[in-house]
């Protein structure tokens, strides 16, 4: 069970993280978290390129080693990368020490201004140190992909029915999403643009 909507609670107990931009102009900011993945990932590329789409990629440095010409290709192509830790770790269940190394490791492959911590979790102490040297992102619309409960269609829907000016919306190139990707990615992107949405980059 996920929340799609990211409630109050969690905004306040993390209120130095950027849960959203700016709700005062049209844009809209899509993210992925977890590549990059062979198959994935590059289907991913094709699909934004095929709609002129710029998306923001947090990278977990484990896949950006093994598929250092994916990270380049989204470069290339005008995406932006952040850090998601080398290992996908979780900072409540990791030693202060070892998260602030692990997310060192990833930053050494990617050089970004932008961390996201996996699952949303870490500790407040674990953020007071990060933010000295990234924006925390979060984000304020969570599609659900990764959830085997979820089906494409409801997918589809969380994306689009709760997206609004500003929204940080979270997709995952990870294998056990894809399915759900792939059917609601396009046609969400083909959704808010109707309605005047602009993507643009974190």
């Amino acid at each position: 069970m996920h929340i799609v909507k990211a409630p109050f609670l969690l905004r306040s107990f993390y209120p130095e993280a950027t849960w959203n931009r700016s709700r005062k102009e049209k844009k809209i900011y899509l993210t992925f978290d977890d590549g990059p993945i062979p198959d994935v990932t590059p289907w991913i590329l094709d699909t934004l390129k095929d709609h002129q789409v710029k998306a923001t990629f947090f990278c977990v440095g484990e896949n950006v080693q093994k598929n250092p010409a994916i990270l380049n290709r989204l470069l290339d192509e005008g995406h932006a990368v952040g850090n998601h830790t080398m290992q996908h770790l979780k900072g409540w269940d990791t030693p202060q020490d070892i998260y602030l190394q692990n997310v060192e490791a990833c930053q050494q492959l990617i050089n970004t201004k932008l961390f996201r911590p996996p699952y949303g979790r870490a500790k407040k102490s674990q953020l007071k140190v990060l933010r000295e040297h990234y924006e925390i992102v979060m984000w304020d619309v969570l599609t659900g992909d990764y959830d085997p409960k979820i089906t494409p269609e409801q997918c589809l829907k969380n994306a689009v029915k709760y997206t609004k000016n500003g929204s940080i919306i979270v997709f995952h190139d990870n294998i056990k999403s894809f399915n759900n990707v792939q059917y609601a990615l396009p046609r969400m992107i083909e959704r808010l643009q109707k309605k005047g949405y602009e993507f643009a980059l974190l």
